[in-house]
């Protein structure tokens, strides 16, 4: 999300926007992307809210693919993010993919791709032994144990806090669901709000972070999974009362007062402002965290606390929400057909890792030599190293249709707007089983 995007994978392409594509994709399903061996750039598409991915693809260019840029020189294109899914499909539809690209923001959508033969499958490659287990578990997970991507983040999700905020107001870090739980009661009353959340619009995952955590603590790691093997629905008594429970955080105000106004620059800076005392989101902020530019409360101020264990519940705190976060895809023709594009994919594969640390940025790729990194990006590091199984976040095997209705109600939920049996049923009323 995690694929966004999320960050973790924020926005999704309409339902019927993605349809009308499909059929395009379908009748094309035996053409190339247009990329072909000659083709004079390597083509790279990425999206505006990503600084990272640009910005490391030039310092490689400059130093250690600078061969491969003399063969075939890097050009940076860039697309919003909101309309990325649509742009990807309507591309592909007309055998015109770049080189390389941002996949798209729900997981099925790269699938679809694939499908039709438009996407360079890495599997088995030593382009794929450059990405270490854990990541590749989770690629796997969201593939079909295809490697369609290059994990260009490896993010673990889990709660930030203030700890100045926390001190002030005599709260511990939590251990529990239950102690996180009064802790919100105790910060509310001393005039301190609780957490920070985007709701607005697409945004809205970061209320939805919190469902599909609650859910895995409670039901298990593989509670989403039946969703979307049509084992179980989240009209399920026992999916509905994990939403509601998360309604109720919005109806208390702990969410603050207008989540549904709050999009995500907005909900970053309220917690890097000292505005709210907690903030779940996915380790890519750490890169935030450590500018001091965005951080007025000071790096060593920020403690991480992984999604507590809920009394009774089958799921444990060990089981780490993790994702690739925003993941590059290749065209098919342009890596089958172009040896300069091998040749770029295998130069990323070895070297991306280590010029991504100096940015602050951890991949899902082995690091290439030492580098030396802040201390909650050395935390980070440890969490990853320490994580037992791993989890996805909420929208992770919903169809874009679901993705949409899930992050768009995401903010109704957590101002109390939305029950969560309202919100279960809207969005399992998208997922067409």
């Amino acid at each position: 999300m995690f694929h966004s995007t999320s960050r973790g994978r924020r926005t999704v392409l309409a339902a019927a926007a993605a349809a009308v594509v499909a059929v395009g994709l379908a009748a094309c399903s035996s053409g190339g992307s247009g990329a072909a061996s000659s083709a004079k750039e390597f083509t790279f598409l990425a999206i505006n809210e990503n600084s990272t991915i640009p910005k490391v693809l030039t310092s490689l260019s400059e130093n250690e693919c600078a061969a491969e840029n003399k063969a075939l020189p890097l050009k940076i294109n860039k697309q919003a993010q909101a309309s990325l899914d649509q742009q990807l499909q309507l591309l592909g539809g007309q055998n015109a993919l770049p080189s390389a690209f941002v996949s798209p923001n729900s997981p099925d959508l790269l699938k679809e791709l694939d499908g039709a033969g438009k996407v360079a499958d890495f599997t088995g490659t030593d382009v794929e032994k450059s990405i270490v287990p854990v990541a590749l578990s989770g690629v796997h997970t969201l593939y079909d144990d295809k490697t369609l991507v290059l994990p260009t983040e490896l993010n673990i999700e889990g709660i930030w806090y203030n700890k100045a905020l926390l001190e002030k107001a005599g709260v511990s870090e939590p251990t529990s669901w239950e102690s996180l739980k009064d802790s919100f009661a105790t910060l509310d009353s001393a005039g301190v709000q609780p957490i920070s959340a985007a709701g607005k619009g697409g945004d809205g995952w970061g209320v939805t972070r919190w469902v599909g955590a609650y859910i895995y603590r409670t039901l298990g790691p593989d509670a989403l999974k039946k969703i979307s093997d049509g084992s179980a629905k989240l009209t399920d008594p026992e999916y509905t009362d994990a939403a509601n429970v998360i309604a109720e955080l919005g109806s208390a105000g702990y969410f603050g007062p207008s989540p549904s106004s709050i999009d995500y620059a907005t909900a970053l800076n309220q917690f890097l402002t000292g505005q709210a005392a907690y903030y779940y989101m996915g380790s890519w902020a750490v890169s935030a965290f450590n500018d001091t530019e965005q951080n007025k409360i000071g790096a060593d101020n920020i403690g991480f606390l992984p999604f507590p264990a809920v009394s009774g519940g089958a799921g444990s705190a060990d089981q780490t929400p993790a994702n690739v976060g925003t993941d590059i895809a290749f065209s098919k023709s342009a890596y089958d057909g172009d040896e300069k594009v091998k040749s770029w994919a295998s130069c990323i594969a070895a070297n991306y890792g280590a010029a991504a640390l100096r940015e602050g940025q951890i991949t899902g790729f082995a690091v290439n030599g030492d580098v030396e990194v802040p201390p909650l990006t050395q935390l980070v590091q440890t969490e990853i190293a320490d994580s037992g199984e791993t989890v996805q976040w909420f929208e992770a095997l919903f169809g874009p249709a679901a993705t949409t209705a899930s992050q768009t109600n995401g903010g109704p939920l957590g101002s109390g707007q939305l029950t969560g049996s309202d919100f279960m049923n809207t969005v399992q009323s998208s997922l067409g089983n």
